[in-house]
């Protein structure tokens, strides 16, 4: 096997399949493989996981499929944009090699009766406020491990509470793949880079921009606690929920990065904090990682 090395962007365009046959052919001798999983609508944040795998492997998968069993049945699943062709484009300038785009049908080719689900670890936050989402989530990922085998798969850690049960879903059930997280990326106004970000128009986005600043105010006083991070973060939130549009919180934590528990008021070490919230129509979330130390 050859050591992976990053490739220029093709000028080809990946090899677009849809069914588990196509896909097995087209790995074969394959090399090193690298899977990042999308529901497409992909932007720049996709295409820094894209060129994480591809600086990390020989052949470069990008699943596409927006996966109804992650969607409650208030949530946007008929709204969320398809845009397979713009995509299969993006995938081509960042040198992917194969596009795995399957149908439901093929997913799902008859009713889910065993699914993955990610215990306690999974009732908190968003799954709280997302009752069966990471049930959904980690039987898709599951699922795209077992048909693309690959070496490692890569998530970004703007969904850090997901990337954090599908790599104890990985450590649980002994799966033989390697779990790469990816830094988040924001656009230049700090909001985290999402494909729900098209919904916001001008004035959503400006109230949205409070929940980065949120995240710094409470990461800049990592120094003085737990309790200190988490009030900091909660009055920048508490100024915007009066500002036009209202950002409306749906939850703000400080987590151990490895549980999604809260740390208690004495914890030092690295951590998460992690908010969600609603502005306008659209849900968003956003965390950074906050190292605690004794002051």
């Amino acid at each position: 096997m050859t050591e992976p090395t990053s490739q220029p962007a093709s000028t080809v365009g990946p090899l677009v399949v849809h069914t588990a046959e196509e896909l097995r052919r087209a790995l074969a001798d394959a090399g090193r493989v690298a899977l990042v999983p999308t529901m497409g609508a992909l932007h720049e944040g996709h295409r820094s996981l894209m060129r994480l795998a591809r600086a990390q492997a020989d052949t470069v998968v990008v699943s596409i499929f927006v996966n109804p069993l992650q969607f409650g049945p208030n949530e946007d699943f008929d709204r969320y944009p398809r845009t397979l062709d713009t995509d299969t484009g993006v995938c081509a300038q960042e040198g992917v090699d194969v596009v795995f785009a399957p149908t439901v049908n093929t997913m799902y080719p008859t009713e889910q009766m065993v699914t993955v689900q990610a215990g306690a670890m999974g009732d908190r936050l968003e799954g709280a406020s997302r009752p069966g989402f990471f049930t959904g989530v980690l039987t898709v990922v599951s699922k795209l491990l077992h048909l693309v085998g690959p070496d490692l798969a890569v998530f970004g850690q703007k969904d850090a509470q997901q990337l954090a049960v599908v790599r104890r879903m990985v450590a649980d059930l002994n799966l033989p793949v390697e779990i790469v997280g990816a830094p988040t990326l924001r656009d230049p106004d700090g909001l985290a880079t999402s494909s729900r970000n098209v919904y916001l128009d001008a004035d959503e986005r400006a109230s949205a921009l409070a929940l980065s600043r949120a995240l710094n105010a409470g990461r800049d006083a990592a120094a003085d606690g737990p309790e200190a991070v988490r009030a900091a973060a909660q009055g920048v939130l508490d100024e915007a929920a009066k500002a036009a549009p209202p950002v409306e919180l749906d939850y703000l934590a400080l987590v151990d990065p490895a549980t999604f528990t809260d740390v208690p008021a004495d914890f030092t070490g690295e951590a998460v904090l992690a908010v969600a919230a609603r502005v306008g129509t659209t849900r968003l979330i956003d965390n950074v990682p906050v190292r605690l130390t004794r002051s």
